[in-house]
């Protein structure tokens, strides 16, 4: 099985584990489905948030399951001053992804990306590797390099 996000791992020559699980369509959070059925810590598994800044840029915004995006700080964070979420649609149309399984790694175009400053207390983190039930572990570091992040506290 192969995504976007897996191939361009494989290209960059990431060191990563993928992690496979059985998706419950009931879940409302996906994230957190993952923590839970992975047997990881929620703060260590990130979130892929679309979000707009200033109405006119995406941004794309990695937090904790565990948290939310604080939005002031994330506008901040990329000199912008407002940020607010995308809607579903529009997520799933700028990444090429379904929700649930957005991937900060292979989109279909790189956008700003801006990952919680906590990624950087673990030695590895998880994020979706582009469908659910598929999460790609690897270094904070490596996915601030691969997808050009900046980190900051943007985390509620």
């Amino acid at each position: 099985m192969t995504t976007p996000a897996i191939s361009q791992a494989k290209q960059l020559r990431l060191d990563h584990t993928l992690h496979q699980y059985s998706h419950d369509s009931n879940t409302p959070s996906f994230a957190l489905e993952a923590a839970d059925k992975l047997g990881i810590p929620a703060e260590q598994i990130f979130k892929t948030l679309v979000t707009q800044v200033d109405s006119k840029r995406w941004v794309i915004a990695l937090v904790p399951a565990s948290t939310q995006a604080n939005m002031k700080r994330l506008a901040k964070a990329v000199s912008g001053k407002k940020a607010s979420m995308a809607v579903a649609d529009a997520a799933e149309r700028i990444t090429g992804y379904v929700l649930g399984g957005v991937s900060p790694l292979g989109q279909k175009k790189q956008h700003t990306t801006v990952i919680d400053q906590s990624a950087l207390q673990f030695q590895r983190i998880f994020v979706s590797a582009g469908k659910r039930g598929l999460e790609i572990e690897l270094t904070p570091e490596d996915l601030g390099n691969a997808t050009k992040a900046i980190f900051a506290d943007i985390s509620l």
